[in-house]
């Protein structure tokens, strides 16, 4: 695939392998759908292509799982993401357990861990119970909450974009996913799954790690049965 060359300067205090993410404040990230899947509906390991603001490929994502998981689980499925980098290194772990996704049962809620690189653990991704509107707790390595993501109701919009707002602890708004964003690469947008990423240039880019991270898990909890 034609990959951005990324410059990857040593930046201290930075995981190696997100310098990149230190120079950007959006992401598309592209989901690719394998022919058998779209033709037959036979579940395959998500792919994804992760691109700059110029359309150009920064990373590359895709899902390692087994048949039967994907076959038997659909999108409750537990997963192993993995983030390559331009030269095929892997930069970002994304593991998510096997859990229920159901409103009648808030002891068994989504959670997620984020590693950069692997074996480094960075960040996490809680569900949080609420009967109708999605929402998310972002916590750093130590387990402490910086962040909040919070969907629509229902994680359904009547609009064609479907956004999933970034919040402060404080309720500001500070970026959001969005599914389907206008905002960038309009051109690229087909019938898989596209979602944009905006936060501000000077998040700690660990937390720009764990945001790749949550939005993996938005598409499979709200929007992969629509594959």
């Amino acid at each position: 695939m034609n990959m951005y060359a990324v410059p990857n300067p040593d930046l201290p205090g930075c995981p190696p392998g997100l310098e990149y993410l230190t120079q950007v404040d959006q992401l598309l990230i592209k989901q690719k759908v394998e022919l058998i899947e779209a033709l037959v509906g036979f579940e395959s390991n998500n792919k994804y292509e992760i691109r700059n603001s110029m359309g150009q490929n920064v990373f590359y994502a895709v899902e390692e799982n087994d048949c039967l998981s994907r076959q038997c689980c659909g999108p409750l499925r537990s997963f192993v993401i993995r983030v390559l980098d331009n030269f095929g290194q892997e930069i970002i772990t994304v593991s998510r357990p096997l859990k229920c996704m159901s409103c009648c049962f808030p002891c068994c809620l989504q959670e997620l861990e984020i590693q950069a690189p692997p074996g480094n653990t960075v960040g996490y991704v809680l569900q949080q119970w609420h009967p109708f509107t999605p929402k998310f707790t972002v916590e750093n390595e130590h387990h402490e909450p910086v962040l909040k993501i919070q969907g629509p109701f229902c994680g359904w919009s009547c609009l064609p974009n479907v956004d999933f707002e970034i919040l402060t602890m404080d309720e500001i708004k500070i970026g959001k996913i969005s599914k389907q964003w206008t905002g960038l690469l309009r051109e690229a947008f087909t019938d898989s799954d596209n979602f944009g990423i905006q936060f501000p240039f000077d998040l700690d880019v660990r937390m720009k790690a764990v945001m790749i991270g949550a939005c993996f898990l938005i598409d499979f909890m709200f929007f992969e049965t629509n594959n």
